[in-house]
């Protein structure tokens, strides 16, 4: 495990020592858990916007292939 070195602003520690009695972990723990939940939320929102301009991507192939179906004549013979 690594050791980090950090400057957190006095209310930012006061807010979470105040938590921390009630839910009876250490401040490492649950500075640990914030960043663990920080990073999945980042994860997530860069795989919401990956997904979006996929999905463009292929909302534009999909419309040009149905302007191409729309060009094509069919003729039914009976």
């Amino acid at each position: 495990m690594k050791s980090l070195s950090l400057k957190v602003e006095d209310s930012i520690i006061k807010e979470t020592d105040e938590l921390i009695k009630d839910i009876k972990i250490s401040r490492n723990q649950y500075i640990n858990q914030a960043i663990d939940y920080y990073n999945k939320l980042k994860k997530r929102k860069q795989l919401e916007n990956k997904l979006k301009r996929a999905s463009q991507l292929v909302n534009k192939n999909s419309m040009d292939v149905l302007a191409d179906f729309d060009e094509i004549e069919i003729t039914y013979e009976d």
